[in-house]
């Protein structure tokens, strides 16, 4: 398995991985998730990138790096195959998609999820995020927010 940035032959993974995430975890998606989907173009333009694990070919697990305000990037649409196994894939994108950010001058990342999606929360709290409480979780099914702040 090899960890690579963006390339046009996976675009259709990276929306197809997370559409069957988000539709079977919660029935739908919501705008915020088509507006990523239609602008992956527009978003890497402004400095994001989407990671993806692969092996023979065949994608196993994606991840977005997005900026946001200042110097605080998301990281955002991890998702996987669920196809086939990939055990230790999504952690590698997950680390990818960190490391492209703070080499791009994040100072802070930052992770909206859900309290149900246990694999995920165990990769942020894996990575060192901490859970901060927010006012507005933006998506209908955001219920739990996540920070980071590399130590210097």
């Amino acid at each position: 398995m090899k960890v690579i940035p963006f390339e046009e032959k996976y675009r259709q993974d990276f929306i197809d991985f997370n559409t069957d995430w988000i539709v079977s975890n919660f029935g739908f998606l919501e705008q915020h998730d088509r507006e990523t989907f239609e602008k992956i173009d527009e978003e890497m333009r402004a400095g994001a990138m989407i990671f993806f694990a692969v092996e023979d070919g065949i994608a196993l697990a994606t991840c977005m790096a997005m900026p946001m305000e200042g110097t605080t990037w998301e990281i955002c649409k991890l998702g996987s195959n669920k196809n086939v196994p990939h055990k230790g894939a999504g952690s590698a994108v997950f680390e990818q998609a960190m490391k492209w950010a703070l080499d791009h001058g994040a100072k802070k990342l930052f992770i909206l999820s859900n309290s149900k999606l246990k694999p995920a929360l165990h990769i942020y709290r894996k990575y060192g995020f901490k859970e901060i409480k927010l006012e507005d979780y933006e998506y209908i099914r955001g219920d739990i927010a996540f920070e980071y702040t590399p130590e210097h």
